[in-house]
Order: structure tokens, then C-alpha cells, then sequence
């Protein structure tokens, strides 16, 4: 196909991905997220439905005031009521109150709705949407519709379906975006019916609204466009009702390194995955590491043979160049890995090694060890690396363990739980010798840590426990069972990962714990000798 179509993209984050389990925007996030949309090329952005609370019709207040270089926001709602003039219909004088630029409304396109869900006719429904589509559109609004289930509709009564666009680009609507809102349809039906529209309406600009049901919403997205649709409805990282909506952090590279389209947003994709980021941070969600292009698994290898291939040439291993997409090349450790593996994460974390010397085959052997007795570095690169600095005997030893202690104890009579820990260290052979409490007890182990050290390392006090997770390896043996413990550290500057293992959780906590501590103190250069 030649000279293809700038293919538009239209984020409805704010309204449709507020839809999912567990996300909500306070007012402050949403303006954030609209600004960071826009300076990454972001053509539509869809803030909400006014009216339907009270947080969406303060960030339209607020909205007002933001001075955005590109992107135009839009109010989302509904077709006027059965039996109503537009004029007098409440939600659409709410969408006018907004003084957004462009007004999304929905519609009905499935006749199951009309009689069931709306009880009206079929002819008031396509009245209805002509109408309410004409007075935005006398307003100076951009009116885009979404016709909503119309692949559902389409399916079932064509010519009815095709009525209702028909209806809405009557009314003057700037775009019409059949929807498949259950998210059921294969990519085989979107590309047939998309293209059945775009040849009814020839002149007509057509959208596609996709949910991911069927676990295809990317692909019949895409597939959308692929037979003409110049605007792509979605989600940044999915987020959306149900399964979610079409993910736009995969839609849009694939558009542009795939499918080689023009997007406003092209000349910033390799902020993509800092954006994917950020919209995790504001819903305070755990980003997905297997998420396609923006993943810290999209371009990670394991396998020895993998790591090898994709250290001479990288397109062996990996379908684009991870920088594109703001990613980078990882090399995950663990007993499969070979020579090539260790190499390339050493290279990685900074650490200069040599492939086939005496040191290599230590290390191998000893994190082959590791590994059967539990460990895992995939996600403790700290203590990867100061596993490779004390089998290449370039670690230092910034402190000497006498012992430690943990008590546990329950007080009924107050309904409280204490842990006591007790450490004893040296310090260039001086003892220090601390206790602390805490109500769980790895915390109190942490805290007299950081006490024993703080007086010779003052820069402990810069370091945070961020994250603490358990994993049960034998579930057979019961409460007996070895387990693993893996921390996250951040002084605010990084975050790094440590690991411990064991049949007993304080031990795997305290082999976590001191790692993370050592790993800060061998990045902070030090005045002792």
C-alpha cells in the first residue's frame, strides 16, 4: 500500500484504563499523565466522562489551564436519551461544559442493545445519534464517534450496524470508530468488517477500539489498520476493564518499526518505555516485566546458546534494537548460563573478566553451587556482582560477622508482636555490638545492622528496604521447606537486588541483607584503607 495515511492515536488511559480493577488517577496524577502524553506525541487524550464523578469534573476544571503543545483532550459520553431533544438532554450539556476541544460520544450499533439494554427503536437509535452528533458538532466541537459493539452488531445485522455510522457521519462526526467492545473477535473478522466500512464509506476517516478478551487486542488493532483505519483507540500498558483495552505501548511500535507508519509520536518512541513506567508509577502498580518492547524481560537472555549468539550479532536474538524503545539488552544468570552469559553480565555490571581463565571456571563452579542450593540472580544483580568480585578476590571486606540472635515474642496482654535482634561485628577488628526491635523480626535484624555499621559507614543512613519478597522452593517439605529471599535497596539514586536462600527465612534474610548493605558500601567510595 503507497502513500500511506499519518495513522492518529487516541488515549483513552485516563477514562477506559480507570475502568480496570484496581487503577484510579487522583486528580493531580491525571494532569501529570496529560502533560507526559503530550510531550510524547500523543494526538487524543481522552480525560474522562463528565459528570460521572466528581474527580472528572475537577480535572476538566483543571485542564483548562494546562498549556499542551499537541495533544487535544477530549470529554466522553453518551447519545442523548430516548424520546429527548439533544438541546435538553443533561449529559450533553455536561460534555459542552467541559470546553474540551473534541467530544467522544457513544452509540448503539447492535440491535440486542437497542431493544434490550436501551428499550427503544431501532429507528429513535439512529435518530438518536444523528441528533446528539449534529448539536456538538453546532457547537464547534471535533465529534468523534465510537460505535459501540459494532463488530457484535455488524455481525448480526449488517445493514442496521453500517445505519448507525451512517447516522453519526450525517450528524458531522470528524471520525467513526466501530468498537469491539467484548473483546471477542478474531483478527480475521476485524480486518473483514473494518474493511467493509471503509469501503461503504470511502471519504469517511475510520477508527478501531479494541479490549484484549481474547487476549488479540494489539493484533486486530494493527490488523484494523492494516486494511485502512487511521486511528488507533487503546491504553498505555493495557490497563482497561475486564482483560483491558488494546495495549498502545505494543500498538505503536509495532506501527512504526513493523508496519513502518508515520505517528506524530515517532520521534519520541525511545521514551516509550519511560512512559510505560511512569503510568505504573501514578497507579502504583508493579510494571510487567514481560510486557513486549517495554519489558526488563523483553530483550533479557538466559540461555547459554541465546547469550552467545545475541553477544555477536543481537537481531539473532532480538526482533528490533532494545534503544529504540528506550530498553536495554539484559543477561540473566543462572546455572544454565556458560562462559558467554558470565561475560556479558560482567561487561554489564561493570566488571572486567577473562573468558577462559582459572577465575571463570571458579566462578561457574561456585554459582552452579549456589543455584542448586537455591539462589537465584535473575533478579539480585548486587549480589551477582559481589559473588564475581570475591571470586576474582576484588571484593573488600568491610565487615566481619561474630553472630547474631532474633527473639520473637507475642504479649497477649498488650496484643502486640516484638522482635529483638542482636548483632555482633567487627570493624576493622573494633566490635560493635547492637540490638534493636522491631515488630517483625527481619526488620529488627536490619535495624541492628544499620546500627552496628552506622558509626564506621554513615552512608547506610542513605539506604531503604523497598521491597521484600519470600519464595517457598520445596513445597513438599512443609514448614521445613528451603526458601528464598530476594530484596530490593534503593539510597534514591538506584534500586538493587539481593538474594539469600535457606530452610530458615532469618538466614536467607540476613544473606539478602547483608548483601545489599555490602553492595552500597562497595559503590561509595571510602576513605578507609
Amino acid at each position: 500500500m503507497k502513500n500511506k495515511p499519518l495513522v492518529l492515536i487516541y488515549d483513552t488511559t485516563l477514562r477506559d484504563g480507570t475502568q480496570g480493577e484496581g487503577i484510579s488517577f487522583s486528580v493531580s496524577s491525571k494532569l501529570r499523565l496529560t502533560e507526559k502524553l503530550d510531550q510524547f506525541g500523543i494526538d487524543y487524550i481522552e480525560g474522562g466522562w463528565p459528570g460521572s464523578n466528581p474527580r472528572d469534573m475537577a480535572y476538566f476544571e483543571k485542564v483548562k489551564n494546562l498549556h499542551l503543545n499537541h495533544a487535544k483532550v477530549a470529554a466522553f459520553g453518551s447519545t442523548r436519551r430516548a424520546n429527548v431533544k439533544a438541546e435538553d438532554d443533561p449529559q450533553l450539556k455536561l460534555l459542552l461544559d467541559a470546553e474540551t476541544p473534541v467530544v467522544t460520544i457513544f452509540g448503539k450499533s447492535w440491535l440486542l442493545h437497542v431493544r434490550e439494554v436501551l428499550r427503544t427503536t431501532p429507528e429513535e437509535n439512529l435518530r438518536m445519534i444523528e441528533d446528539s452528533v449534529r448539536f456538538l458538532a453546532a457547537q464547534g466541537r471535533e465529534v468523534i464517534y465510537d460505535a459501540e459493539h459494532f463488530y457484535d452488531g455488524y455481525s448480526d445485522n449488517p445493514d442496521y450496524a453500517i445505519k448507525s455510522l451512517e447516522a453519526a457521519l450525517s450528524g458531522g462526526a470528524t471520525y467513526i470508530v466501530p468498537c469491539d467492545t467484548n473483546g471477542g473477535k478474531m483478527v480475521g473478522e476485524i480486518s473483514k468488517i473494518t474493511e467493509n466500512v471503509i469501503r461503504e464509506f470511502p471519504d469517511a476517516k475510520v477508527g478501531v477500539h479494541c479490549h484484549n478478551d481474547s487476549g488479540v487486542g494489539v493484533a486486530v488493532s494493527l490488523a484494523g489498520v492494516e486494511v485502512g483505519a487511521v486511528m488507533v483507540q487503546g491504553t498505555l500498558n493495557g490497563y482497561g476493564e475486564r482483560n483491558g483495552n488494546a495495549n498502545l505501548t505494543s500498538i505503536i511500535p509495532n506501527l512504526i518499526l513493523k508496519m513502518n507508519l508515520s505517528l506524530n509520536c515517532g520521534g519520541n518512541l525511545d521514551k516509550l518505555r519511560d512512559l510505560s513506567l511512569f503510568v505504573d508509577d501514578l497507579a502504583n502498580l508493579r510494571p510487567n516485566i514481560k510486557a513486549p518492547f517495554v519489558g526488563s524481560s523483553a530483550f533479557a537472555h538466559k540461555g547459554g546458546v541465546h547469550a552467545n549468539a545475541a553477544s555477536k550479532v543481537a537481531r539473532s536474538y532480538e526482533h528490533i534494537e532494545p534503544d529504540l524503545v528506550g530498553n536495554r539488552q539484559r543477561v540473566l544468570i543462572s546455572d544454565m548460563s556458560g562462559r558467554s552469559s558470565i561475560i556479558m553480565k560482567a561487561h554489564e555490571i561493570g566488571v572486567k573478566m577473562e573468558e577462559k581463565g582459572e577465575s571463570m571456571k571458579n566462578f561457574l563452579a561456585e554459582l552452579k553451587r549456589l543455584e542448586f542450593q537455591g539462589y537465584e540472580y535473575e533478579a539480585a544483580d548486587a549480589s551477582f556482582k559481589l559473588l564475581l568480585s570475591k571470586c576474582l578476590r576484588e571484593n573488600k571486606e568491610y565487615f566481619e560477622l561474630i553472630g547474631y540472635r532474633v527473639i520473637v515474642e507475642r504479649d497477649e496482654v498488650r496484643r502486640e508482636m516484638v522482635s529483638e535482634a542482636t548483632v555482633k561485628l567487627k570493624v576493622d577488628g573494633e566490635l560493635h555490638h547492637e540490638v534493636a526491635e522491631a515488630t517483625g523480626p527481619v526488620g529488627a535484624l536490619d535495624h541492628a545492622l544499620r546500627k552496628a555499621l552506622i558509626k564506621a559507614y554513615p552512608e547506610i543512613n542513605e539506604i531503604s528496604l523497598s521491597d521484600f519478597k519470600v519464595r517457598i522452593l520445596e513445597s513438599g517439605q512443609g514448614a521445613d521447606a528451603r526458601i528464598r529471599v530476594i530484596i530490593e535497596t534503593t539510597d534514591g539514586e538506584e534500586i538493587w537486588g539481593t538474594v539469600g536462600a535457606s530452610d530458615n527465612i532469618i538466614e536467607a534474610s540476613w544473606e539478602a541483607l547483608k548483601d545489599s548493605v555490602e553492595y552500597k558500601l562497595q559503590k561509595t567510595p571510602q576513605d578507609k584503607t
